[in-house]
């Protein structure tokens, strides 16, 4: 008895101190609403709220039926990298910091996305400062 105690014990316990990732949802969805399978087919769509899912605790809004589907059938190809905050900011300094959802780039089969607003596009910069080395360092911070 005492055994089955400490099994329920460590597993409650773990379960609620796990992680799950930290998303950006302004606007209350991932990528601020936009439907992440169409970046990878290089057209940008906002979603629309009837096709919409809710994966890893978080929402996503999609532009039709079938890329809610591709989207079901494969989520973590599709989810943005770095829970869709700016990779620029997350390499640079490890920042969290929001997005333009309309600026972005697949590099590797993976989806990244980027601050642009008040003359600064982190876009240009991270291909400025060599995407590679960014890469790299956001992904260290990122597990941090």
């Amino acid at each position: 008895m005492k055994n089955i105690l400490t099994l329920l014990f460590l597993i409650i316990s773990t379960s609620l101190i796990a992680q799950k990732t930290d998303y950006n949802t302004k606007k209350g969805y991932v990528a601020e609403g936009y439907d992440v399978v169409s970046y990878f087919k290089k057209i940008v769509k906002k979603g629309k709220n009837e096709f919409s899912t809710t994966y890893d605790g978080v929402k996503f809004k999609f532009s039709s039926e079938k890329n809610l589907v591709l989207f079901k059938e494969n989520p973590t190809k599709y989810v943005p990298q770095y829970g869709g905050y700016c990779a620029y900011a997350m390499g640079k300094k490890g920042e969290k910091v929001s997005i333009d959802p309309e600026t972005y780039e697949i590099r590797d089969g993976k989806l990244y996305l980027f601050y642009n607003s008040w003359g600064t596009n982190t876009f240009n910069l991270w291909l400025k400062e060599g995407p590679e080395k960014l890469k790299k360092k956001a992904d260290i911070n990122w597990g941090k």
